[in-house]
């Protein structure tokens, strides 16, 4: 774990999607952080030292998902499939498909596993799964705050974890590079071992890209900020408001994600950069869905 020493930093941005406005200044306290993501060989640790069942792997009740056809009743979770070709990118179900079996340990369905991928982040991660992840290892989840601070390695309201320019021709992080979604670059459109790319300043390994990582937010549309622009404790948001109202018939509550995946396409989801947030249903992991831990300092 990396030592983030606390401190007042601008938190979310103006300049690009709504939900990450309004910018304000917060201020968080020292925690450690992961350096890496949680990987698929410390998921396995966990799960063969606590016989723990992911939320994907566990039957599911017809009732709290009305009207969903029935082969969708199955244990599974939400699978990337490439295009054959160019589509509208309006329609993301063009993309993602609910895979029967698909779970951490076989992140493509049934019959794939994860043997030749120990050092790769754990995906298919519901939080509830984080965080009992979490508390196993004596560690917690971040705040939406914590996770920003850390990832922006002292760089107070740069545009990405590296600074305010793009790429250019040194590859900084995993996201997608090519034709979204059908036709990515050599060496991307898919996960890859955590720490294949550089640092950011404070020695903390993708923080953008790779995978979306949990943190303990509630979901609201923008942050949560008083007259004077000043941030409300996100632990006295109402879980309740999370809820998607697009999708009334569900109500799962949902929380923050942060960093981007390696499905983060400059043409499509300019979301590998430490302001971008989105809302995640509790229950529901994917195949960019992963999370790492923090601790923080004792008080004594």
């Amino acid at each position: 774990m990396v030592l983030v020493h606390g401190g007042t930093f601008r938190m979310g941005s103006d300049a690009h999607y709504a939900e990450e406005a309004p910018s304000h200044t917060v201020t968080v306290g020292d925690v450690w952080v992961d350096r890496y993501q949680v990987t698929n060989a410390d998921f396995a640790t966990f799960v063969t030292a606590t016989g723990y069942t992911t939320v994907a792997e566990r039957e599911l009740d017809p009732a709290d998902f009305p009207g969903a056809p029935s082969e969708n009743l199955a244990p599974g979770s939400l699978v990337f499939t490439g295009t054959r070709g160019p589509v509208d990118l309006r329609d993301l179900m063009q993309w993602w498909t609910w895979t029967p079996g698909a779970c951490w340990r076989a992140p493509s369905g049934r019959g794939s596993t994860i043997t030749d991928l120990p050092e790769h982040p754990v995906v298919h991660i519901a939080y509830e799964d984080a965080d009992a992840f979490a508390q196993w290892a004596r560690k917690d989840l971040p705040t939406e705050a914590e996770w920003e601070h850390a990832a922006r390695g002292g760089l107070d309201g740069s545009l990405f974890t590296w600074g305010d320019d793009p790429e250019g021709t040194n590859a900084r992080a995993n996201y997608w590079h090519g034709q979204f979604p059908w036709r990515p670059d050599p060496g991307y459109g898919s996960t890859v071992p955590v720490g294949s790319f550089p640092a950011n300043a404070y020695g903390l390994m993708d923080m953008a890209g790779n995978v979306w990582e949990w943190t303990t937010d509630w979901y609201a549309q923008g942050h949560a900020v008083d007259a004077c622009c000043a941030p409300v404790d996100p632990r006295a948001a109402d879980e309740d408001a999370s809820y998607d109202p697009t999708q009334p018939q569900f109500r799962i509550p949902r929380r923050v994600v942060k960093g981007g995946s390696f499905l983060c396409a400059d043409t499509y989801c300019l979301r590998y950069r430490p302001a971008a947030r989105r809302p995640q249903p509790i229950d529901t992991g994917m195949s960019h869905i992963g999370f790492r831990c923090v601790r923080r300092p004792r008080a004594d």
